[in-house]
């Protein structure tokens, strides 16, 4: 279907939206039912399409004109595909390495370095406004979009109508609808050109839309905020989330380090930062195996593979970048590839590629035997989050094992075995 005929068709759907509304809200004029199988065909789904009507009420009492409301979801009809992808649990985590060998590749670092200097004024001027590194925000550019190349191509409301409507994003797909037709009613945009991710993300930086309302700023001076087309607008809007967030133009992120013989592995914990002096007296020292400097910063250690893998003293510009997204690994990525731009080497210590990545099950099964032997790893989801992490820790130093909160297959069969001797399992 063409761009112009999906519009003619999104206008006459939304007029036919706003009809039945009316109707369902009217009462004397028929049951809610009678309206909701008058809705376009599209929208085939009964429960789908009373939710929509139903939001309707929730989105004009938080402000959202109905014009607006029946231009950006009239004609929507669930997405089957959205639906499996939210659904959807990964049989497989990639392994760190990876996860930052596809994010630190030699094309991705090539095409950066080109865009630091095709932009290089823009981001100049970028930069002397936030007190955010240039490179720091073309890493983000390039691992978010691979530089605008890689935006989504799903729309913007048929894909969060679809997260809204049901499933484990319910609540966080709610609101950011809702803010998605505040940014289509201020920025004065046609929703069938709102394009995003699956999850709703947008833009060359990819903001959902709450960060957009919350930091989104006109980068190049022409009175719009356009994360899809302009790179000074979607570059300027990174550099004042993360201002916001926190970011020190005096700081760096961090760097990499070599842990002493007989470290106390369970220091080593985003949660337990503690000053640079500390870290020299324990003995810990840079890549190149120089004494750290004698500085009171405060920086945590962070081993995103376990105690044979890589180690980083991070800083708060580290955390910094975990409220744009998250996850250690994408911060860790995100600043190693600012440094690859300004011609640091790559990370020294090897990766323990040997590992095998578990499978659901088996991670499934770390927290299963973890509370069979008394350590609280959460609910048996197959994800090992904080809580998962802080219970293998607190096992493997009650075993007087490294306590490095890295899950293997060999710590498992540990495990395993234990509950076996204890008579309360088989080995893995």
């Amino acid at each position: 279907m063409t761009a112009c005929l999906r519009s003619v068709t999104r206008a006459a759907a939304s007029l036919t939206f706003a009809l039945l509304s009316f109707a369902a809200a009217a009462g004397p004029s028929g049951p809610p039912e009678q309206a909701a199988q008058a809705l376009p065909a599209a929208v085939a789904d009964a429960k789908f399409r009373e939710f929509l009507i139903d939001f309707r009420a929730r989105a004009i009492a938080a402000g959202v004109p109905a014009a607006i409301y029946d231009a950006s979801m009239g004609g929507l009809s669930r997405d089957p595909h959205i639906e499996d992808l939210n659904l959807q649990q990964p049989e497989f985590v990639k392994p760190v390495w990876d996860y930052m060998d596809g994010m630190l590749s030699s094309d991705r670092i090539a095409q950066g370095e080109a865009m630091l200097s095709r932009y290089g004024t823009m981001l100049d001027n970028i930069e002397q406004r936030f007190g955010v590194p240039k490179e720091i925000l073309v890493a983000i550019w390039g691992i978010e979009s691979n530089y605008g190349a890689s935006m989504g191509n799903f729309n913007m409301f048929d894909a969060l109508a679809t997260l809204a409507y049901d499933g484990p994003r319910a609540d966080f797909a709610r609101r950011e609808l809702l803010n998605a037709m505040k940014i289509e009613q201020d920025e004065r945009l046609v929703p069938s050109a709102m394009t995003s991710s699956w999850a709703g993300a947008f833009g060359q930086t990819q903001f959902v839309p709450s960060a957009f309302l919350q930091y989104a700023v006109d980068g190049d001076g022409d009175g719009r905020r356009d994360l899809w087309r302009s790179p000074a607008d979607a570059l300027a809007s990174a550099a004042n989330l993360l201002v916001q967030s926190g970011w020190d133009r005096n700081a760096n992120w961090g760097y990499e380090v070599v842990l002493p013989p007989g470290f106390a592995y369970e220091l080593a914990d985003l949660d337990k930062p503690d000053s640079v002096d500390a870290w020299r007296n324990l003995g810990v020292k840079t890549a190149n195996g120089a004494s750290l400097p004698r500085r009171s910063t405060t920086g945590a250690i962070y081993l995103p593979a376990g105690a044979r893998g890589p180690a980083f003293l991070v800083f708060g510009n580290f955390m910094t970048v975990l409220k744009y997204n998250n996850a250690a690994t994408y911060a860790l990525a995100v600043c190693s590839l600012a440094d690859r731009f300004r011609n640091a080497p790559p990370i020294q210590a090897s990766w323990p590629r040997d590992e095998k990545p578990l499978t659901r099950d088996e991670r499934i099964a770390f927290q299963v035997d973890l509370r069979k032997l008394g350590y609280d790893a959460g609910d048996p989801d197959g994800v090992l989050g904080r809580k998962g992490r802080s219970a293998l820790r607190a096992y493997q130093k009650a075993r007087n094992l490294p306590a490095d909160a890295f899950p293997t297959e060999s710590l498992l069969e540990h495990l395993g075995r234990e509950l076996a001797g204890a008579g309360v399992g088989t080995p893995h």
